[in-house]
């Protein structure tokens, strides 16, 4: 009798693979993850998220772009400084939407209140009870692709991540600060302001090795969270 070889991918049914891969309905939830790599959203009025992140959707929903003069006078002025916009879409109307990000891994926070700092590419998707504020750390010429811009989350509502692989979250305290590859940061508690550093002798131990000198040095009492991958993040330019 044959041994079953557990490398080798089973086959299904027609019938098998559309029960094992259906969508899953929760109704009352939000944010529901259909899988760890897809996110299902209930829209009913106005959710915001990852530029080019939705993959499909049923009912009536359109998609804005973020634009010039969204959020107020001192977003349109940071815009018109840096020359960038932030690659964030409305999704407008009733329906279903489903959205994901390159297969990374998506998790949904509860804000009660409460906020977190998330790097601009690792944000997939959250609430419109939920305020944003866009900070542009610093720009340093060819680091990494125009800018370094992180989004504050601030209020009640849901919010969607995303990491290449399985985050990791290490805390911070005055006497402890914690230093990472801005390319593998995703996020770090309200109560922290990171700073920009340059360390020569470090450049072959964080990152890539290749040159790339700059770190992310958080101090102070709170958390920071990396992923073990370095990325490059994505910034959309121009008007639009």
């Amino acid at each position: 009798m044959a041994v079953p070889n557990p490398d080798v991918t089973p086959s299904y049914s027609l019938a098998d693979f559309i029960a094992r891969t259906g969508e899953k309905d929760n109704p009352g939830n939000v944010f529901e993850l259909e899988s760890s790599k897809m996110l299902e959203i209930r829209v009913t009025g106005r959710v915001w998220t990852k530029l080019g992140a939705a993959i499909a959707y049923r009912g009536n929903i359109k998609f804005i772009r973020e634009g010039m003069l969204e959020g107020g006078a001192m977003k349109a002025l940071m815009r018109m400084a840096t020359g960038e916009m932030t690659p964030l879409a409305k999704a407008e109307g009733n329906g279903l939407l489903y959205v994901a990000d390159a297969g990374k891994e998506i998790t949904v926070l509860q804000l009660n209140g409460d906020s977190i700092n998330v790097s601009g590419n690792d944000l997939l998707a959250f609430e419109d009870t939920v305020k944003y504020e866009i900070t542009m750390l610093r720009r340093v010429a060819g680091m990494m692709a125009g800018g370094l811009f992180s989004v504050r989350l601030t209020g009640v509502g849901m919010v969607a991540i995303t990491t290449h692989g399985y985050p990791l979250t290490l805390r911070v305290t005055p006497n402890d600060p914690v230093s990472t590859d801005p390319n593998a940061t995703v996020a770090w508690s309200e109560n922290l302001q990171p700073e920009i550093k340059t360390d020569i002798s470090m450049k072959s131990l964080i990152g890539r090795g290749g040159g790339e000198t700059f770190q992310m040095l958080f101090r102070g009492d709170g958390f920071v969270v990396v992923q073990p991958y370095e990325e490059v993040p994505v910034i959309t330019s121009g008007g639009g």
